[in-house]
């Protein structure tokens, strides 16, 4: 069996995007891994130069700054870096700049690449999907947020990522997959409020134009206390994060009474999915094979 990763990135430092411990976390499982760099205004290359592994391939890529719509950018990108992967690869495992995966769980990733590997009706891999929010120690939980979301693919040209590179689409149609029990650890809502300032600007850019750009992005440092729902995390962080955690240089005071207000009907659904462990009417990014 031949694993192939695969991401993208640009400015990765100066947005400050984990996407070194990114890289890092799921190397050890794959053979090769394709970073596609886009054309940075920082060292983001050299940086990913620096890791210094023979299974990471670097191709250059200048992003379209014309596609403003739907962020259809990022799938762009995507599909350059998973084009990329080589032809005798049985799966491609995603991983994009601001998540990283937990060194306990690549065994159990690792083993259910093997037990669906002759079985052509799995098209993919889904992970829970944790979102981290304004600090180390807390994860958005509403149903804003996404909950499950693919990460490993079958090596099919016909595969493709999907609107705004959160997904993947086999022309057109949802992919079948199976549960693992792994997360992703996103980490793209945690950093000093300034630098999430900058990347909101910069990151909305790619969905809208100029002047809602000037209208929405005048704080200098971004407002976690919009928040509508947040909940203590209570586990361990991957290893590769642990120097990126102890350099957490802001503060962050959650007060669940100053929270915004949700409808009584969603807090209703997100109390029934806790304590069933199901999604309740929810969109998801693929089908159960």
């Amino acid at each position: 069996m031949k694993v192939a990763g695969f991401t993208f990135v640009r400015n990765g430092v100066k947005f400050d995007y984990p996407f070194i411990e990114a890289i890092q976390s799921i190397l050890p499982i794959c053979d090769e891994l394709i970073v596609a760099v886009g054309y940075s205004e920082d060292d983001t290359r050299k940086k990913i130069e620096a890791i210094n592994s023979p299974k990471i391939k670097i191709i250059d890529t200048i992003w379209d700054d014309s596609l403003r719509e739907g962020g259809h950018v990022l799938a762009v990108e995507t599909n350059k870096a998973l084009d990329a992967v080589s032809a005798d690869a049985d799966w491609c495992f995603y991983v994009q700049g601001d998540e990283v995966f937990h060194e306990n769980d690549l065994p159990k990733i690792k083993a259910a690449m093997l037990e669906h590997l002759d079985n052509s009706k799995v098209q993919g891999l889904v992970f829970k999907h944790i979102n981290f929010f304004a600090t180390y120690d807390y994860e958005a939980d509403s149903r804003g947020w996404v909950k499950n979301e693919v990460r490993v693919i079958r090596n099919d040209k016909q595969i493709r990522s999907w609107k705004d590179a959160m997904s993947f689409r086999k022309n057109g149609a949802k992919l079948k997959c199976t549960f693992v029990d792994a997360s992703i650890y996103h980490y793209g809502w945690v950093k000093h409020p300034k630098k999430q300032s900058e990347k909101r600007k910069e990151f909305d850019k790619l969905w809208h134009d100029d002047k809602y750009i000037k209208e929405q992005h005048q704080a200098d440092e971004f407002d976690y206390s919009t928040i509508d729902s947040l909940t203590k995390f209570t586990g361990s962080h991957p290893a590769v994060m642990k120097e990126r955690i102890e350099k957490m240089n802001w503060h962050f005071d959650f007060n669940p009474k100053k929270i915004k207000p949700r409808k009584l009907k969603h807090k209703i659904v997100e109390m029934l999915e806790k304590m069933t462990g199901k999604e309740l009417w929810r969109f998801k990014n693929y089908e159960l094979a």
